[in-house]
């Protein structure tokens, strides 16, 4: 009988590819991805610990499937709950404490040992001992050389990480404690599972890491690239149009990363950034390790480098002591900068970090009224670059079909999703097509094929 398996991935695109090599693992042991869990013979919750309350809603979900478990048991199946990611990797033990029904506890380091853990799982119920079964260890070199050469499944866009960890120690951020140190692979591993992408289908590749441009990596001959010889390195290969990544960290962005971006055709036109605040005192007491005026003069050279470049960024308002002149401070940095897009959070503490304790909590009302502030100014930003792009012709990489009858969506260079409504949709889907933008709304871009499909794909 064939087993199922479903997986919830929260959070990261980290998360979102560390599931689709779990899904691989697991269908070489005979498993089938479900669609829901009402259907699973095993369910894994696969957990992000970076937003607010990550831990609770986790919780949530197990209770949603402590229910089903019990239907399914009264009906004669046993599924078997397991809860992997950071959340794991934080919790561990505590988690079977709070929550019994969950058999088994992995962390992003371990996944690779699924199967085994699942056989440990599968003896201690037949023999009736307790089923709990918990790894958190770190052994991310192994879990790398075990799946070098098992990559997901991909669509016309496919993950590929590159590094993990973080040795910044940022005082909010609980990076270093579950995923742990950086760690680059080898160029000739994610060149071979680049290549492997690319022949399957895969038009473009984000390359992932917690601090991805922290990424040294040995080639064959033990020379050490960072990402600015990776991204040269894989421009090469066949088939593959498009090279992004993230998420990158200011103090990292080298020389060479910076070069690239004006020199490498396939390295797309959109930088994820994070600065966090703009005030000098704050970044000090996150210890971010950059000013505000080094990362103003970041942006100029990466601007120089490639004028066309779309920027985004993350920032945390409401941080312990911000004093209001600190967010002023914030708020004149994103005008200076002028944003494409961003991502904007009240800050909440982490449980082991050091901010988490620090004095100078910030009231939840002021924190409201920070984030609402900067997030008018960001939304504008926002509007008003996605409103220049009408009128324009843009290279757009089709995906999937849209919610309408005819309608696909894509991304452009800068990281826009296209919506086109075309008759020769399955012409298409996975390939990329010249399109003129008509219109733009709040989130995303309308437009028309300059081209019929199939003019373009003879072309």
């Amino acid at each position: 009988m064939t087993r199922k398996v479903h997986i919830k991935s929260y959070g990261c695109q980290m998360n979102v590819y560390d599931s689709s090599r779990m899904a691989g693992l697991l269908a070489e042991i005979g498993y089938r991805l479900a669609e829901t869990p009402d259907e699973a013979d095993l369910v894994i919750l696969n957990t992000c610990h970076i937003r607010e309350k990550a831990s609770e809603k986790v919780y949530s979900d197990i209770g949603r499937l402590r229910a089903l478990k019990e239907k399914g048991k009264a009906a004669g199946r046993d599924m078997t709950i397991a809860v992997a990611g950071c959340v794991a990797q934080a919790e561990g033990e505590e988690i079977i404490r709070r929550a019994p029904v969950v058999e088994l506890v992995f962390g992003p380091q371990t996944y690779h040992r699924l199967p085994e853990l699942l056989e440990s799982v599968a003896k201690a119920k037949k023999s009736n001992r307790p089923a709990a079964i918990v790894d958190t260890e770190f052994p991310v070199e192994e879990k790398f050389n075990h799946l070098a050469k098992k990559a997901p499944a991909p669509g016309p866009s496919a993950f590929l990480t590159i590094q993990e960890g973080c040795d910044k120690f940022c005082t909010f951020c609980v990076v270093p404690y579950t995923r742990g140190g950086e760690f680059s692979r080898t160029i000739e591993e994610i060149a071979l599972e680049a290549r492997g992408l690319a022949a399957r289908g895969a038009r473009e590749i984000t390359l992932l890491g917690q601090n991805v441009n922290a990424f040294h990596g040995l080639d064959k001959d033990r020379n050490e690239l960072g990402l600015g010889g990776l991204i040269r390195r894989l421009a090469g290969i066949k088939g593959l149009a498009r090279i992004r990544y993230t998420t990158s960290h200011p103090r990292d962005m080298e020389d060479d990363l910076i070069a690239a971006h004006g020199e490498i055709e396939a390295l797309m036109p959109h930088l994820h950034l994070p600065v966090q605040s703009g005030s000098d005192r704050i970044l000090k007491t996150m210890n971010r390790g950059h000013s505000a005026g080094d990362y103003l003069k970041l942006v100029e050279k990466i601007r120089k480098s490639r004028p066309d470049i779309a920027l985004s960024s993350d920032f945390i308002v409401g941080f312990p002591g911000e004093r209001e002149e600190d967010f002023e401070k914030t708020l004149e940095l994103v005008r200076e900068i002028n944003y494409a897009q961003a991502y904007s959070f009240k800050y909440s503490p982490r449980p082991g970090t050091p901010a988490a304790n620090a004095p100078g909590q910030i009231p939840e009302a002021v924190k409201a009224d920070r984030l609402a502030a900067l997030q008018q100014i960001l939304n504008a930003q926002k509007q008003a670059f996605n409103q220049a792009s009408v009128g324009k012709k843009m290279t757009v990489l089709f995906e999937r079909h849209g919610k309408h009858k005819g309608q696909i969506v894509g991304r452009n260079p800068y990281m826009q999703a296209v919506h086109v409504v075309t008759e020769d949709a399955k012409n298409c889907l996975g390939s990329l097509k010249e399109v003129e933008i008509l219109a733009a709304g709040p989130n995303s871009l309308k437009g028309k094929l300059t081209l019929p499909a199939r003019a373009q794909s003879a072309a």
